[in-house]
């Protein structure tokens, strides 16, 4: 027997027996019907549908598939350029401080290759300058041949620095002074220059030779 409890949304045809008796007379009739009018019967529709069912949920698993490779990809790429961008951007770096490297050291190699190309000239002229210091000692220096000297001693102070020292008197320093004669004295309180056989000159701060001098010490 068939049982509707009136909530039951089925068609008569649909229903079935609670009982798993055979269908009625009423549901073969439907189904005599449904097959004159050229229709599939009920359970082939239901079978069709639930297949298009599974059909369709595969598809729209593939085409989210299809959708998710892509994006994949996508972000893999992103990720890889992100990557030589960084490495590029580190390169760059480098090159960066090894170029300004370079130019500081040479900047600090042409100042140093100039003072050492002044140096090397100046000491070529050391030997004029000592002629033109006895010349002057022994009152040589005058009329032109004065006033050149003096042209010239002044032209190497002012543009590169070059200055004579020693004296008698100073305070005998062994970086400036070259020792070669000695003796003591009662009346010396420290070691001084007592006799100054040859001036030193300096370039700046560089000693290009000492002032060769006799000392004085105390007894």
């Amino acid at each position: 027997m068939t049982v509707n409890n009136g909530n039951d949304e089925r068609t008569p045809e649909e229903w079935e027996p609670v009982d798993g008796s055979p269908p009625d007379d009423a549901s073969q009739g439907a189904e005599e019907a449904r097959a004159a009018d050229g229709q599939k019967p009920l359970a082939e529709e239901a079978t069709a549908e639930r297949a298009g069912e599974t059909t369709g949920s595969a598809a729209a698993a593939e085409s989210a598939e299809e959708l998710t490779d892509p994006l994949s990809e996508a972000m893999a790429t992103i990720s890889s350029l992100e990557e030589q961008l960084a490495r590029a951007r580190a390169d760059h770096y480098n090159l960066q401080q090894e170029y300004h490297g370079y130019v500081r050291r040479s900047k600090q190699e042409g100042v140093q290759r100039r003072e050492e190309g002044i140096s090397a000239v100046i000491e070529t002229l050391l030997p004029v300058l000592d002629d033109i210091e006895l010349a002057r000692q022994h009152g040589d220096l005058s009329g032109p041949t004065g006033l050149i000297a003096e042209k010239v001693e002044q032209s190497l102070l002012t543009n590169y620095g070059v200055e004579r020292f020693g004296a008698v008197g100073d305070e005998f320093d062994p970086q400036i002074h070259e020792a070669l004669m000695h003796e003591t004295s009662a009346e010396a309180t420290s070691e001084t220059v007592g006799t100054l056989i040859q001036p030193g000159y300096r370039l700046g701060d560089k000693v290009l030779r000492a002032a060769r001098v006799g000392v004085v010490s105390p007894q």
